[in-house]
């Protein structure tokens, strides 16, 4: 991996990592919904911009059932889980919650294909479960009303989300650009019947203005395009390692802007779920920086 990509990495897994902050910071001020439409509008209409100047169509009569799809499950029905769980539950635990859809994608992909589970990975999915016990027994925030919904929330966002990595993977291949626009329309759509029975409950102030734009435009916009920008560089594999560094700049952030309490059933159950997800996928730090061949003289 070249240092470029490398960098592009870490920003990625920051600005991933942030956006439970701002969600953290959006949702208790004027509801999940109404933050959750305005990200996703803004993505759409950044990517729209994106795409005029790249000359990308988006195909949307011969895709659109395409887009619905993926649009429900990758982007409106995980936002507005993540939004629900962020009136009550730390950005930290967001952030770990979510890094079990590995976990979540594996499962189903066994079942999807009919394939029997190996030993490293049923050792891993034992793991990441062990891992959330360890996060959520601990933490004084499950003891909170309504914790225990809001942590189903979020594991079944992170659900969602390797239930669209698999359907993307089984489905008529869209270029991926196409993917994350017209996916963003979709989702704009998707979530107007809830805007309607969920309307804001508060008028945004000027933070809360620059959280949206934030959300919508760097944490959706921007960040697809780096992320799409890593695979073309060093492949779809190692780009998946953003999945490991989003929890520390996730709980990293809550620290630091949020005074978030972070204890050691924080750190332990954290890095329980990474090493899990770690297993599950088979990652290895070769994938980053892989053995160059020696050609023989």
């Amino acid at each position: 991996m070249t240092t470029a990509s490398l960098l592009r990495l870490l920003l990625l897994s920051a600005i991933w990592g942030g956006s439970f902050l701002l969600i953290r910071v959006g949702a208790p001020a004027i509801g999940p919904v109404p933050l959750m439409e305005a990200r996703v509008l803004l993505a759409a209409v950044f990517l729209a911009g994106v795409g005029l100047l790249l000359r990308r169509p988006l195909a949307w009569r011969r895709h659109w059932r395409h887009y619905l799809i993926i649009g429900l499950l990758n982007s409106a029905l995980p936002f507005l889980l993540f939004g629900y769980a962020a009136l009550t539950l730390s950005a930290a635990m967001l952030s770990i919650l979510n890094a079990t859809s590995p976990l979540w994608g594996t499962l189903i992909a066994a079942v999807w294909q009919r394939a029997p589970l190996g030993g490293r990975t049923l050792a891993g999915l034992a793991l990441g479960i062990a891992g959330v016990g360890l996060l959520v027994g601990f933490d004084r925030v499950a003891l909170l009303p309504g914790a225990g919904l809001a942590i189903a929330a979020s594991l079944a966002a992170a659900l969602c989300y390797a239930v669209a990595s698999n359907y993307t993977k089984a489905a008529k291949a869209v270029e991926p650009f196409a993917n994350a626009h017209g996916s963003m329309w979709a989702a704009s759509l998707l979530i107007v019947p809830a805007l309607l029975a969920f309307p804001p409950s508060a008028a945004p102030t000027l933070g809360i203005v620059a959280v949206v734009a934030a959300l919508g435009v760097v944490c959706s916009g921007v960040a697809y395009l780096l992320y799409f920008r890593l695979i073309d560089d060093i492949g779809a594999a190692p780009a998946l390692t953003v999945t490991f560094l989003i929890p520390l700049f996730g709980t990293a952030f809550g620290w630091l802007f949020l005074d978030e309490a972070v204890g050691l059933h924080t750190l332990a159950g954290g890095a329980v779920v990474i090493a899990g997800t770690a297993l599950v996928t088979g990652f290895s730090p070769r994938l980053l920086f892989p053995r160059k061949e020696v050609a023989n003289a």
